[in-house]
């Protein structure tokens, strides 16, 4: 494990526990910036994961993930936002994470070093060829990660390896694998500091673009979240009032009209149709307000 760049000491902070709190709060967030440049130099392999990907889910398929650690947490935050952003159905986009649901908040000893585990958790969700399984692994050699992405390859279906180290097994192991060469941490070996940040920004980076693919956006409109609260609420009426260009009075009165469904209140603006004409122009359209004003 020393040899990993990630578990490397970093050779400009040798004098760490000197540093006076300004220059320790510098070291870790100029640090933490590079984590950016990792997911740019990656953006090629991302670009190929999201265009593999979007057939499969257009299909039906669901997106997987599966981690140990900080990286599986990393999945199921990325899993469970996706339902209030994009209004994603909640049971087609699950996570796995070593240890369980309370790994989430304490970590269970020995649990990521389970192959066979995590070989059994993901053939637990039936997976099939239309499915997408994001795994991410920041040494891109945890056992638990490696076995749910057998697993998973083993029926066909799309298997993306995210790892921090170069020549890591998973991104052998995946179909795509995307690298983030995130070199040292500032504290060795904690790679909850910017192999994390790297990994959250790909996810981010992933599951948006496959959303935008998937006509959930109008422009860079987040038009088909879930007003689930108070704040999304008025958030679902601003939307509509700067994407159809109409009044608040008349925005509210169409969000009335349609269940609160962004999407739908601006085709029935901009075109002037009732809520019915609307959702049918856009089920015309697979869900492109672009398209359904067309």
């Amino acid at each position: 494990m020393a040899q990993l760049p990630t578990e490397q000491p970093h050779p400009a902070h040798a004098g760490l526990g000197q540093y006076d709190t300004t220059t320790l709060v510098q070291a870790f967030a100029a640090d933490q910036a590079r984590a950016a440049l990792a997911v740019q130099a990656a953006a090629l392999a991302l670009a190929q994961a999201v265009d593999a990907a979007v057939p499969r889910i257009r299909a039906g398929g669901r997106l997987l993930y599966a981690g140990a650690g900080t990286s599986g947490r990393l999945g199921v935050l990325d899993s469970v936002e996706l339902h209030p952003t994009f209004s994603w159905p909640r049971d087609r986009a699950l996570a796995l994470l070593a240890g369980g649901e309370g790994a989430m908040f304490q970590a269970v000893e020995g649990a990521e070093d389970d192959h066979a585990q995590g070989a059994a958790d993901l053939r637990a969700l039936g997976p099939t060829a239309q499915d997408v399984l994001l795994v991410l692994a920041a040494s891109g050699a945890t056992p638990y990660a490696l076995g749910a992405c057998e697993a998973a390859r083993a029926t066909g279906a799309l298997t993306v390896g995210i790892a921090n180290n170069p020549g890591a097994p998973l991104l052998a192991a995946a179909e795509i694998g995307v690298l983030l060469d995130t070199g040292p941490e500032v504290i060795s070996g904690s790679t909850r500091l910017k192999a994390g940040t790297a990994q959250k920004i790909a996810l981010n980076t992933f599951s948006s673009s496959l959303m935008v693919r998937l006509n959930k956006t109008y422009g860079p409109l987040m038009v088909d979240l879930r007003a689930s609260n108070a704040k999304l609420v008025r958030r679902a009426l601003a939307l509509t009032v700067r994407a159809s260009g109409a009044s608040e009075a008349a925005a509210r009165a169409a969000l009335a009209a349609c269940d609160g469904r962004v999407k739908v209140a601006i085709v029935m603006l901009k075109a002037g149709v009732d809520a019915a004409a609307a959702e049918q122009r856009l089920a015309a359209a697979d869900g492109s307000v672009d398209n359904a004003l067309r």
